[in-house]
């Protein structure tokens, strides 16, 4: 019998739990699959700025694992990892239970390093919608801000990793604003380490470039890139913005009455620091097979896993992993890892595809790049407000299905639909 640990209740670690449950069925004996998650409910991302502005409550995206996993007949633990020794197959939990394991699928996400600039943060001056919690609190201070409003700044520090979020909260702040008839009192700034609007981390897809300047323009959103924030104070972030040499070319102090800026990643406590199995930044090493070359009984899934960038940008830029990226990553590693019980080498690979539904609120963009990282086969996107209507279909889609535990290809389906409705509103 196989003990299969996967740590994680993010849509990589829930994804690949599904799947393995799945594969190990067909395989002799009784392999028992565990997802153990610092937290008791998984959050669907994706919807954490719409719980920015108002328009989710948490209770909305969230769905807990516990009777979720019971249907897959994948056992759970609720408990943050402390410590992995990959060299003893071992994993100790912050609740003083250790589990063994014969295969280990690392899907915790990333750590956010809200740390690394003074003043940023929810314990700081900033806001964020990378949890659902901290999304309902930058939802309660949006609530206070609208009752005196003044500048805002919505964007991403350097070295971050993910900026569809950003973009979508800056639109979905403007849309809130005007319907609330007070646009006209909030000048928006858009700050971003990116070398041009659209860059993305993945250096555009389609005219990403194009279609996000314009929209900010039509909405009277200045910007600031190649931007190194240096520190922020209450009501103050002060932004140096970069030249393409490296040294510093302008200095900015932003004002704002309310800001919201996503912070760069950096691998979980428990990781960091294990020789072989991580990078200096703690984000998870692994092969075409998604296994870590050092301990080839180890899997990465998603966020956590390291990807190089794409090119030198003056101020430092990560890679994102979209949805569609990380399912591919938990399709393989399902399979892979039943090839290992099965006695039988690795053969899968992920896709690393990329697809985006970023929602304005009352239109949006969505891009598919395939793959990711240039060059492509396909490189498109299109703007209209079917993509918001596409937005609120798939995250409809996608809880029902997580809630009753039906296997993934969650994205891979739903691209088809996507790229058709596309085709048709065209």
């Amino acid at each position: 019998m196989a003990q299969i640990v996967i740590i994680g209740g993010g849509l990589g670690g829930v994804s690949a739990a599904y799947e393995i449950a799945t594969e190990v069925r067909g395989v002799p004996g009784e392999h028992r699959v565990t997802l153990v998650s610092d937290s008791d409910h998984f959050e669907f991302t994706p919807s954490n700025p719409w719980v920015g502005v108002g328009w989710r409550k948490q209770k909305d995206i969230v769905i807990d694992l516990a009777p979720a996993m019971r249907r897959r007949r994948v056992d759970f633990v609720a408990s943050a990892a402390e410590k992995l020794e990959p060299a003893q197959n071992t994993l100790r939990l912050a609740n003083g239970t250790t589990l063994t394991y014969d295969q280990l699928v690392i899907a915790t996400g990333p750590e956010l390093a809200f740390d690394e600039i003074e003043g940023l943060g929810p314990g700081g001056y900033t806001q964020s919608v990378c949890k659902t919690d901290h999304a309902t609190a930058a939802n309660r201070a949006f609530e206070g801000f609208c009752a005196n409003p003044g500048p805002i700044v919505v964007g991403a520090v350097q070295g971050a990793s993910c900026f569809g979020p950003a973009y979508e909260y800056a639109f979905m702040l403007d849309t809130e604003l005007r319907k609330r008839r007070i646009r006209d009192r909030v000048p928006i700034t858009f700050v971003s380490s990116e070398p041009y609007i659209g860059h993305l981390g993945l250096d555009g897809v389609g005219d990403t470039k194009g279609l996000l300047e314009s929209e900010l323009r039509h909405r009277h959103i200045k910007w600031i890139v190649s931007a190194k924030v240096e520190r922020v104070e209450p009501g103050l972030m002060h932004v140096a913005e970069i030249s393409e040499d490296g040294a510093p070319m302008r200095q900015h102090e932003v004002p704002f009455a309310y800001a919201m800026m996503l912070p760069a990643f950096r691998g979980v406590a428990p990781l960091r620091g294990v020789e072989g199995l991580v990078n200096p930044r703690g984000f998870v090493l692994v092969d075409q097979f998604q296994r870590n070359p050092t301990y080839p009984n180890i899997y990465g899934v998603g966020v956590c896993v390291a990807i190089p960038p794409i090119g030198a940008t003056p101020v430092p830029v990560g890679v994102p992993k979209t949805g569609f990226m990380i399912e591919t990553m938990a399709h393989a590693t399902a399979l892979n890892i039943r090839s290992a019980l099965q006695g039988q080498p690795p053969a899968a690979r992920a896709s690393w595809n990329a697809l985006c539904l970023a929602d304005f609120g009352d239109e949006g963009v969505a891009f598919v790049a395939m793959p990711q990282i240039p060059p492509r086969n396909m490189n498109w996107s299109a703007q209209g407000q079917w993509v918001h209507t596409a937005k609120v279909l798939f995250e409809r889609y996608f809880l029902n299905k997580t809630r009753r535990g039906t296997t993934s290809t969650f994205y891979e389906n739903f691209v088809l639909k996507i790229m058709g409705l596309a085709r048709l509103k065209s």
